[in-house]
């Protein structure tokens, strides 16, 4: 991911205008990494009932990317961009169920696909998120599965799609 912003704001905006913050784990404070672990395991562990290893070893890759979204110095909302060789992987996108709803995982997403340029960027959905990823011209691609007891669905976006 040569050229990307490491460290700082990663030049995109949610709509209310808070900055899209882009490290790798090297370049996180201590601080940040631990909340952006905690924000993970409040969704997917507690809230969403799925007893799993958050920490699969994968954060701390080098070519790994974490983006958040601070509100109030807390970190709200995050995602998790993983380079997999021949492409990119777009995972662990959480947001604190109180801010919901306010465009904050859009421009995540948004600043990952800015950080992933012109490579192709794969995900797998919850399967009921996955009309909303067509929005940023990802699609399904191949077939669906359980992880967690949860429906998924793999998604796939050309690193050359129109849509920016």
């Amino acid at each position: 991911m040569a050229g990307d912003p490491v460290g700082g704001d990663a030049g995109e905006r949610t709509p209310r205008g808070d900055e899209v913050r882009v490290a790798a784990f090297a370049d996180l404070p201590v601080e940040t990494a631990y909340r952006l672990w905690a924000l993970r395991s409040r969704v997917f562990v507690v809230e969403q009932d799925c007893p799993y290893l958050d920490l699969d070893g994968r954060d701390t890759n080098p070519a790994a990317r974490h983006l958040w979204v601070e509100r109030g110095g807390e970190p709200v909302a995050t995602l998790r961009l993983l380079d997999e060789g021949g492409v990119l992987r777009i995972g662990r996108v959480a947001t604190l169920a109180e801010h919901r709803g306010a465009g904050l995982a859009a421009a995540l997403v948004e600043a990952a696909l800015a950080v992933a340029g012109e490579r192709d960027v794969v995900l797998d959905a919850q399967s009921h998120l996955a009309d909303w990823y067509t929005r940023f011209g990802f699609e399904p691609n191949g077939r669906g599965f359980l992880e967690d007891g949860i429906p998924h669905t793999p998604m796939r976006r050309s690193g050359r799609h129109p849509a920016r």
